[in-house]
């Protein structure tokens, strides 16, 4: 009997299980949520159009404008100067540079002197009872000479026989050899052609100077110039006058300058033109290294956005109600870092910050801070 009873109790209990899960089977799944998809945010602003200066960057080291390589001419030993001929000294202009000894040259030109002058005494017999009329200004000549001053111009002969008289006697030929002299002197003294510095001494007091000898360098440190190669593409741009932002390489100071000097040669190797832009001011130092912005011209009705901006080349995202539109558009002008555009009429909302992933009809919302 009791094993009767467990054995109906387990048949209940099975069927009861079986009905539980057919129960628990026939009830309907829900479904599941659809994820909702996310639509993405961006920035936007506003075309304005305006005229925009054209701007061309470069860079180049700084030269002094006025420079002067010094070199002798003659030999010598250096024996003076105005001021410790040492770089970094500045003159002033007039003053003694570099002054060799000139006492051997100085010698013989007296003795030129001294040879001519007897030359030109020894004439006077002759053009007094020859050629009267012109005694009188050579006898003058004569009482002025002085072998220590400046070699003056001989008497102009009034006719072809006293010109042919005086060249007889050789008289030209001394004077020119006596004034080649004179020439020669000059050249043992260096002069200081502007206010300006040293930035190199290679000799001191004492030493002996050769002919060819390059003996230091002289600049003026008040007006440089900046050399820099420009594309060629921008070759019809350019205008000597044209103002001219230059920076130093940390960007912390400016100068103002002006396009000087445009070579017109185009470099076959690099494509590019040479412009040299005057600039002075304080800070500048020979060799320093600057950026130059040169303002080309103004191009009317357009607008400056970053280059990132930019799709396929010609294209920009524009704002067509809630999605993306990609348009057309000229592209006037690139700079590094930005593009001068036209094409886009005035209040056209385009992108200002580019979306990873963007695409032409994509669904955007606007970012409202």
């Amino acid at each position: 009997m009791r094993k009767i009873i467990i054995s109906a109790i387990g048949i209940i209990i099975i069927a009861l299980g079986y009905m539980g899960k057919e129960k628990m089977a026939g009830r309907e799944k829900p479904e599941p949520e659809k994820e909702k998809q996310s639509i993405p945010m961006v920035f936007t602003e506003n075309i304005e159009n305006t005229s925009t200066p054209i701007t061309i960057t470069a860079s180049g080291n700084l030269v002094a404008r006025d420079r002067v390589d010094l070199y002798s001419e003659v030999q010598g030993i250096f024996e003076r100067s105005d001021r410790a001929f040492k770089p970094g000294i500045s003159y002033k202009s007039g003053s003694v540079l570099i002054q060799l000894n000139s006492d051997e040259d100085r010698a013989n030109l007296r003795a030129q002197k001294s040879s001519l002058y007897n030359q030109i005494v020894a004439l006077l017999p002759d053009l007094k009872f020859d050629y009267a009329d012109a005694f009188s200004k050579w006898q003058t000549y004569v009482n002025d000479f002085n072998v220590d001053q400046t070699l003056k111009a001989l008497p102009k002969a009034d006719t072809d026989k006293e010109k042919l008289f005086i060249a007889g006697r050789n008289i030209n030929t001394l004077w020119y050899n006596v004034k080649n002299l004179e020439e020669r002197l000059i050249k043992y003294t260096i002069y200081a052609p502007f206010d300006g510095v040293l930035t190199e001494a290679n000799v001191d007091k004492g030493a002996l100077i050769r002919p060819g000898q390059k003996l230091g360098e002289f600049i003026n440190p008040n007006i440089y110039e900046l050399e820099v190669a420009v594309s060629s593409a921008y070759a019809d741009l350019l205008r000597v006058g044209n103002s001219v932002i230059l920076k130093n390489v940390e960007n912390t100071k400016s100068w103002k300058g002006k396009v000087n000097r445009l070579n017109s040669l185009i470099d076959p190797n690099t494509q590019t033109i040479q412009a040299y832009i005057r600039v002075n001011g304080k800070g500048l130092r020979e060799g320093m290294y600057l950026e130059a912005t040169l303002n080309a011209k103004n191009e009317s009705n357009t607008y400056e956005i970053p280059r990132k901006l930019i799709v396929d080349n010609d294209k920009v995202f524009t704002m067509d109600g809630s999605m993306l539109k990609s348009q057309k558009i000229e592209i006037v002008h690139y700079t590094d870092t930005h593009a001068v555009i036209r094409g886009l009429s005035d209040g056209t909302e385009i992108l200002s910050k580019m979306l990873p992933g963007a695409y032409d009809g994509m669904q955007v919302q606007r970012y409202k801070q």
